[in-house]
């Protein structure tokens, strides 16, 4: 009979736990998410109580007099209401302090009857004793280490992939070191001390100092490219504009010193709309050799579809240019609109609007892989000053001088790599067959190809500046901190990535317009993009990214540290017997290819802070050898080699498991994948690897050592 049982074997209340992760999900303001996308991260009020439930005694809320059955309700419905509070993100400070309490005290009896000698909740407190130390070995996001920080545990994360290790150190170690701040230490935002000058004002203040002088340099490189839109409503002479400093602003008219720090011209100048967002199709020649038309491969022309206000694009064939125009059409019904906005592209064949020729999806493949398929500017999402909502301008109906040169790029691209030593990305995609990769069919070689050439020159840009200011801050302080604001820049740079590729789409329905790269853990071929606008506070944007990174890390600093390690977990760094508890998130069998798709930040993240990390940037993209998926393609196809490969790595790092577990330890696994195959070979490694019983919990389900 055990005599250590856990809450987590016993009950947890799992609906009640499921609505608030739920509701956690549609927070994003302050939340770890914002720091840096990493698949299928838990929720944090889930990882909480799968940390708690394995820490504290399964009889911690049951009464201790009365009939057992009673007791065992009671104790339930005690634990149930206990959880319900403790379980609420962010989460209430005091019902977290008291959790912490329930779990020092449960441990503290246990190192009594492991030492001998008897141990108090002050021992530990006091650094007499030592803290429950808690590991996953999956770490991933980094979420459920978090919360074992947050619930007064050591918190230990081993991650294979130098994208997770990055997040983790941006999430569990950094916002502890340095997020408060330091009269000893040099900074830019802190209180002047006699000595040093300026001292560290904490990691969110400093990170956003760097990240507007950033802005503010790449304002004035790159700034022309997204000029203001000419408002279709404004009444009167419209001033003429001109871009001063990096800021748009009426011609012989200077934007004051606050505007030009401050960010108060991102509005722009009177008379002016500001871009949130560039819509593009792709589009190719008509497969009618005697059309020979330009055939827009759209899927769909919604703009905007709420309730009063619908807006799409009606695409008229021009025949005497053989092409097509794109103009705005509104209505406060569907049905005024006069014709279908969905009526585009389907499964990637496309029909030409000239002749009505189809030109078929392996017509498209091919015309990719040749380098011909185009992209047309079909519309600008903009923001008029002081006004809620989106206006809508069609491409077609602004002037040349309102759109950008892009036939300057090129030149621009070259310069910048040129004097930065900054390439653009020419790693290669994964073979064609991968996991979720469904784009080299249509000619997209390397990670470089998933962008157009504005994108490129702005990320380049924001690249080549992280990298400048490195070098200005090392030359200002050497201080130990510098390291840790690069890494968040970095995190900031592949965040702007992520809303900034030509696989991005618009969100018709709301929102910051612009639907990042990995809506899902995949890279389908889309066929019109949404380009975001980099300085544009109301979009998915460098300025948001200054402002959201700093306020998530900013909730994440605690006192205690983790310790944050790179490495396989089927060979775990850690002696044997050492920790108390493992509470994990494995791979999702043949759900995720993790290392295929974060090589899509690997490129940047190399080419921005990969020299503070020479460790973990030595590769040309991420390894894959060690990683636990079942991926056919890495067996030449044999989807039962893959499948046998799994298991035996995990079982070989529950193995490793049990090894540095204590005697009686619980293993908790976080597991969500969808099919029965995934769960039984997820079960079959358990089998085999050393643990003997498993408690099934539906998800989370505990296993002891």
């Amino acid at each position: 009979m055990n005599e250590d049982r856990r809450l987590i074997e016993d009950y947890l209340p799992i609906k009640a736990i499921s609505k608030e992760a739920s509701r956690e999900k549609s927070i994003r303001k302050g939340h770890i998410s914002t720091l840096h996308l990493w698949w299928a991260r838990r929720p944090l009020v889930a990882c909480r109580a799968a940390v708690y439930g394995a820490l504290v005694p399964a009889d911690k809320f049951r009464p201790k007099n009365g009939p057992p059955e009673k007791r065992n309700s009671l104790g339930r419905a005690n634990a149930a209401k206990f959880l319900e509070r403790l379980c609420k993100y962010p989460g209430n400070p005091q019902v977290i302090k008291e959790a912490q309490r329930h779990i020092l005290e449960a441990h503290a009896e246990r190192l009594t009857k492991e030492t001998g000698k008897k141990v108090t909740l002050e021992d530990i407190e006091e650094g007499r004793a030592p803290r429950p130390k808690v590991l996953d070995m999956f770490a991933g996001g980094g979420a459920i280490p978090l919360e074992a920080l947050r619930l007064g545990c050591d918190a230990y994360a081993l991650e294979l992939n130098p994208v997770a290790h990055i997040i983790e150190l941006c999430t569990l170690v950094y916002p502890q070191k340095y997020g408060k701040p330091d009269p000893n230490a040099k900074g830019m935002t802190g209180p002047e001390n006699e000595k040093d000058g300026k001292t560290w004002g904490g990691l969110a203040d400093e990170v956003r100092f760097w990240g507007n002088w950033i802005l503010e340099k790449v304002r004035e490189e790159i700034g022309d490219l997204y000029p203001p839109i000419p408002d279709p409503e404004y009444k009167g002479a419209r001033p003429e504009i001109e871009l001063k400093k990096g800021h748009w602003v009426e011609k012989g008219k200077e934007a004051n010193a606050l505007e030009e720090w401050a960010g108060v011209s991102n509005d722009s100048p009177i008379g002016y709309l500001t871009p949130v967002a560039y819509l593009w199709t792709r589009t190719v020649r008509c497969k009618n050799p005697s059309c020979g038309a330009g055939v827009p491969l759209v899927k769909q022309t919604w703009l905007c579809k709420k309730k009063g206000r619908y807006v799409a694009l009606k695409i008229t064939a021009l025949s005497h240019e053989k092409w097509v125009h794109f103009d705005v059409v509104e209505s406060t019904n569907e049905k005024g609109l006069g014709f279908d906005p969905a009526i585009g592209s389907k499964r990637g064949n496309a029909t030409c609007p000239f002749c009505g020729t189809v030109s078929d999806v392996d017509y498209i493949k091919s015309e990719g892989c040749n380098e011909r398929i185009g992209q047309k500017l079909m519309a600008v999402a903009c923001t008029r000053r002081a006004v809620r909502g989106k206006v809508y301008i069609s491409a077609d109906s602004l002037k040349p001088s309102f759109l950008a040169n892009l036939s300057e790029i090129p030149k621009s691209l070259h310069k910048i790599s040129k004097q930065i030593g900054i390439t653009i990305p020419n790693e290669p995609l994964p073979k064609q067959g991968t996991l979720g990769f469904r784009i080299q069919p249509y000619g997209f070689r390397n990670w470089g190809a998933l962008f157009s050439q504005r994108q490129m020159l702005c990320i380049l840009a924001f690249a080549a500046s992280i990298r400048e200011a490195g070098k200005k801050m090392f030359a200002k302080y050497n201080s130990k901190q510098i390291k840790a604001i690069i890494t968040l820049l970095g995190a900031i740079l592949d965040r702007l990535a992520d809303f900034n590729s030509s696989l991005c789409v618009f969100n018709y329905t709301g929102g910051r317009g612009v639907v990042h790269t990995f809506g899902r853990h995949a890279l389908p071929m889309v066929w019109d993009f949404a380009e975001t606008n980099p300085f544009n506070p109301e979009g998915a944007s460098w300025i948001s990214g200054i402002e959201d990174v700093p306020e998530a890390f900013q909730d994440v600093s605690m006192t205690n540290i983790a310790e944050v390690k790179r490495g396989s977990a089927s060979s775990l760094p850690w002696p044997d017997t050492s920790m108390d508890a493992v509470v994990t998130d494995p791979p999702y069998y043949d759900n995720i290819p993790y290392a295929d798709i974060s090589d899509f930040f690997y490129v940047w993240l190399k080419r921005t802070i990969g020299e503070y990390y020479p460790e973990h940037f030595a590769g040309n993209l991420t390894p894959k050898r060690s990683e636990i998926i079942a991926e056919p393609i890495r067996y030449g196809g044999d989807k039962n080699g893959a499948n046998q490969d799994y298991e035996r790595m995990m079982a070989e790092s529950f193995k490793e498991v049990h090894r540095i577990l204590k005697p009686g330890a619980p293993l908790v696994i976080v597991y969500a994948h969808k099919t029965t195959l995934g769960w039984s070979t997820l079960v079959d490694a358990l089998r085999t690897s050393g643990f003997m019983q498993i408690q099934n919990l539906n998800t989370p389900f505990c296993k002891r050592g």
